[in-house]
């Protein structure tokens, strides 16, 4: 039996979910629009973990989403989970966040899925999977114009998802182009991903691990990418 603590903070979404061999079993979720990651992930972590009943003892390893996203959700998700595993001596899972929030949709239409972040401006994080969820382009930092993405546009539809969607939408007005509004990336869709990679052994070095924050952080009032 492999409890798997899952913490997502790259966005708005403070997300947290308790998993048992890879499938949900109790989430807290926080969609504020204000960053609220530093008063609510503790509150989540104790309360996703005691409503099964269980201990912080009980967990067999903690998954991160590790980026790209907001530098102060990074920072505070990823201090979190290194600080439980060092106190619990287990060991560190780290998520692809686009990868994860492409789960969140289901087509069996041959189409492109294309998770995007908002940045600054007209920017957006974003990468490229298939239906079946395979990333067939790499993560970018990226300015949005009305020719972006064309390439896969051209011959299916491509459904682009996350909070960079709202931006895109108001300049791309391609037939092929589908906007799924208001979705973040979650902790629900780390469970399976990270049970496979606790399967697989496939680890982060606890004193050594960063967030990938694609970008440097620029200061700035109000500046959270």
């Amino acid at each position: 039996m492999h409890y798997i603590l899952c913490i997502e903070t790259s966005t708005t979404n403070c997300s947290v979910a308790l998993t048992k061999n890879g499938k949900v079993i109790s989430i807290e979720e926080d969609y504020d629009v204000k960053y609220s990651h530093a008063e609510r992930l503790h509150n989540f972590i104790d309360k996703v973990v005691k409503k099964p009943g269980l201990s912080l003892k009980d967990l067999s390893a903690i998954a991160v989403s590790k980026g790209p996203g907001s530098y102060t959700g990074l920072r505070i998700g990823v201090s979190s989970a290194k600080g439980l595993c060092y106190a619990l001596e287990i060991p560190l899972l780290s998520i692809s966040t686009l990868e994860s929030l492409a789960l969140q949709v289901k087509s069996e239409d041959g189409c492109y899925i294309v998770p995007m972040l908002d940045a600054r401006r007209m920017e957006v994080y974003a990468a490229v999977f298939s239906d079946a969820h395979k990333k067939i382009r790499e993560t970018k930092a990226e300015i949005l114009t009305e020719a972006s993405f064309s390439e896969y546009l051209q011959n299916r539809k491509v459904y682009f998802i996350g909070n960079g969607v709202e931006k895109f939408s108001t300049i791309c007005k391609d037939n092929n182009a589908v906007f799924i509004q208001n979705k973040l990336p979650s902790s629900k869709e780390m469970a399976s991903l990270s049970y496979i990679k606790f399967l697989q052994k496939d680890f982060e070095n606890v004193s050594y691990f960063d967030p990938y924050y694609l970008k440097d952080f620029v200061t700035g009032q109000n500046q959270n990418f």
